[in-house]
């Protein structure tokens, strides 16, 4: 059931990502049994990692010191994205309750966002944390079009945006012309935000692509083409590694994208990805969220740290 499988490997598209893979290493499944895993967030100084299983209303942990699986927290309010602050405290998307959180060191929770302009979210998806502290997250409808990652409700806002809270907690809409904001990431030096659309998900004609935004020193953002197009399925979370290349979740696996658009290669699973995190002690340890399955695989790069951004 668990260690490497069949239906996993590396799909090369290009000479170039020859030099992110090792000659022996080998995707594992680390475990199995979550209905719609999603999310996961490494935290270093525990050896740990956390995810979410969004229609089971929990949030996994997963031991790196014994590969033991335990029951973080439920009920998670149907948590979807999670990151790790600069501080190390997690932040987490809430479909349930329509917000974004931190768990304090203690473990207490605080609201970092639950509206905008006095009308309720729709259903949080996936956040990030720049350098300077604010925090930016995607505001999709996937928790309130249906009961089964979330509650069934209607939209208060009436669009589908993404957001930036400022350090002193103010929230703005930082782009407005999505369908379906999903993935975020941040390049290395945080000058470009690349922002997924998964628009496709309930219109064959809507978008499947990544889009690319430069980030002006204000935190608004300009730009917005078209970075990849999804070529399986859709493009859902995604993180970027220290060389800027962008490693995205798909239908078939795991594309990686150079920072000029090429499709490198993939890492192949035999589930839909929703979404991956870089983890282990020297962050060359891709974790990838099939859809019942928490797999990874270790890797000749580097993911960016959250507390330094080195």
């Amino acid at each position: 059931m668990f260690g490497v499988i069949e239906g996993t490997g590396f799909e090369t598209l290009d000479p170039r990502f020859a030099a992110c893979l090792l000659g022996n290493a080998r995707v594992e499944r680390l475990w199995t049994g979550a209905r719609w895993a999603e999310g996961p967030a490494w935290f270093a100084a525990g050896r740990y990692l956390v995810w979410s299983d969004i229609p089971n209303n929990r949030m996994l942990r997963w031991d790196e010191a014994d590969g033991s699986v335990s029951t973080f927290r439920q009920p998670a309010n149907n948590s979807n994205g999670n990151t790790v602050d600069r501080q190390g405290r997690l932040v987490t998307c809430e479909h349930l309750a329509r917000r974004v959180t931190r768990t304090e060191h203690d473990g207490s929770i605080t609201v970092i966002a639950d509206n905008s302009q006095g009308k309720r979210l729709n259903s949080p998806n996936d956040v990030v944390v720049s350098s300077d502290g604010a925090v930016w997250f995607t505001d999709p409808p996937y928790g309130i079009m249906m009961d089964y990652e979330g509650a069934r409700a209607e939209s208060e806002i009436g669009a589908c945006h993404v957001y930036r809270v400022a350090p002193d907690g103010t929230i703005a809409i930082a782009a407005d012309d999505y369908v379906k904001p999903n993935g975020l990431a941040f390049s290395p030096d945080e000058s470009v935000l690349y922002i997924a659309d998964t628009g496709g998900s309930h219109d064959p004609d809507g978008p499947r692509h990544i889009r690319r935004h430069t980030v002006s020193a204000d935190g608004t953002l300009g730009g917005g083409e078209v970075f990849a197009t999804c070529t399986a399925g859709l493009f859902d979370g995604f993180r970027v590694d220290r060389s800027g290349r962008i490693w995205t979740s798909a239908e078939d696996g795991v594309h990686c994208y150079d920072p000029d658009g090429t499709l490198l290669g993939k890492v192949l699973i035999p589930e839909v990805v929703a979404n991956v995190c870089f983890g282990g002690a020297r962050l060359n340890r891709l974790f990838i969220c099939g859809t019942s399955s928490l797999y990874s695989v270790y890797l000749d790069t580097n993911g960016i740290c959250p507390i330094n951004g080195a």
